[in-house]
């Protein structure tokens, strides 16, 4: 009976054993399930591409993706955004493999830091990737001691992620002080990346067999034969990334303020006010991809505002040079932060011939078209009885400055008197005044009575 026993122990041991080899087994070959899912990067590095990266990843774990490629292709962007794609990358579960790609591609300054964050980085034959040294969003020159910090903080995360994959840390912290750049083959020799490959295929083919680390731990890669499948952005991620350029951005605002305006002092109208709601919104759902200066904002916010004031104005004064004023000093801050971005694109912010163009419409349409708008608007009425002078009609009985008689206009007949002379009836005559409920009237030169018989 104790050995029955004994003989019980054992086998529920080996059973645990061979469960526990089992599961290890089964984390070992995850990546051998589900399918290999490509996100495509193609652009600047902003919040919209952070958000379809952390999508992504999160969408690969959940559906149990053997690994997720990123193709990219970016000239750099938003330092907020590049962290949080870094560290998306690692703390996800499933393998990440960037590959710079098709040729001709690059992964300069934000794309850097991520092909060296990656599990596996690989690049196109005759692409780029380095050039991640720090400047300023709108292009213009840091002070030393700013210059200093923000070099100083993106080289120590260089090196931090280069050590975490074990690549070349000196050669990423060199990116970054010294801006170099190399080729994918340059970039292979000095093992700042894994792989050169000509396309998916045979990079998926290169990268099958080989143990990465991520997250949840080893995982060794078996890719030769899973699907493969594009994910590109959704529909609203590919507008708002069109839509995130300074230029369109600053004309979306602009004419979406001025519509809310033109609603706002000719209400009814309905278009103006539609569209330019339609225009704020796109605007600023495009400024959450940009580096956006919200004190720019504000004074083209106020210009509108002093312009506006300048409508009921009696003529061009203080209020239209201040707005004109403002107007131009907001175009020129509104993608320009106050402090640096890192890393950030050479040159960023509105064209300064859109911004004149912008300010002369904007000066013409405030000060001439709205102007006319105004005085349409609030100009007396001349309707009912004010509205017929002017007109002419038949006297139906005879008129004198003194005695009132009768004449028919349009049909109807009116109380009248001559305005300086007597006039027979059945004569042509041309409304002069309105005195009360009594039309002034003088007689008609060579009219034909037949005409208005």
């Amino acid at each position: 009976m104790k050995f029955q026993f004994l003989r019980l122990l054992i086998f529920c041991g080996m059973l645990l054993c061979g469960v526990a080899a089992a599961q290890n087994a089964a984390t070992q070959n995850a990546a051998a399930r589900g399918e290999v899912r490509v996100l495509t990067i193609d652009g600047a590095i902003n919040p919209l591409t952070a958000r379809y990266l952390e999508r992504g990843l999160r969408e690969a774990k959940d559906a149990g993706d053997a690994v997720v490629v990123v193709r990219l292709d970016t000239p750099g962007g938003l330092e907020t955004s590049m962290r949080k794609m870094t560290s998306a990358m690692l703390a996800s579960p499933v393998p990440v493999v960037v590959y710079v790609g098709p040729a001709g591609a690059r992964a300069a300054s934000a794309g850097m830091f991520l092909t060296v964050a990656a599990h596996v980085a690989a690049m196109a034959p005759n692409t780029n990737i380095g050039a991640a040294h720090p400047v300023a969003s709108g292009g213009g020159k840091m002070d030393d001691v700013m210059s200093a910090k923000v070099t100083n903080d993106a080289a120590a995360l260089a090196r931090s992620l280069a050590q975490t994959r074990g690549r070349n840390a000196k050669w990423a912290e060199k990116a970054v002080r010294d801006s170099v750049s190399i080729t994918a083959e340059e970039a292979l020799k000095l093992n700042v990346i894994d792989i050169v490959a000509a396309d998916l295929p045979q990079l998926l083919s290169r990268i099958d067999g080989r143990v990465v680390q991520t997250s949840s731990g080893k995982i060794t890669l078996q890719t030769a034969r899973v699907p493969l499948r594009e994910r590109p952005m959704s529909w609203p991620e590919q507008i708002l990334m069109a839509l995130a350029d300074p230029n369109i951005a600053y004309i979306l605002f602009t004419l979406g303020s001025i519509g809310l305006i033109a609603e706002l002092y000719n209400p009814g109208s309905i278009f103006p006010g539609v569209t330019g709601a339609i225009c704020l919104v796109l605007a600023f759902a495009t400024f959450g991809s940009l580096p956006i200066n919200w004190a720019g904002v504000i004074l083209i916010l106020i210009a509108m505002g002093l312009l506006a004031a300048e409508l009921s104005a009696p003529g061009v004064g203080f209020f239209a040079f201040s707005g004109i004023a403002a107007f131009v000093l907001g175009s020129l801050l509104l993608f320009t932060p106050m402090t640096p971005t890192f890393p950030g694109l050479p040159a960023f912010g509105v064209n300064p011939y859109l911004i004149a163009g912008t300010t002369i419409a904007l000066a013409v349409f405030f000060l001439v078209v709205m102007r006319a708008v105004m005085k349409t608007r609030f100009a007396p009425v001349t309707t009912g009885i004010e509205g017929l002078v002017g007109q002419t009609g038949l006297t139906i009985s005879a008129l004198s400055p003194l005695a009132t008689g009768t004449v028919r206009i349009g049909g109807e007949v009116w109380s009248a008197q001559a305005q300086s002379e007597t006039i027979a009836a059945g004569e042509v005559v041309e409304v002069v005044s309105v005195q009360g409920v009594t039309l002034l009237v003088k007689r008609r030169q060579n009219e034909s009575n037949s005409l208005l018989s």
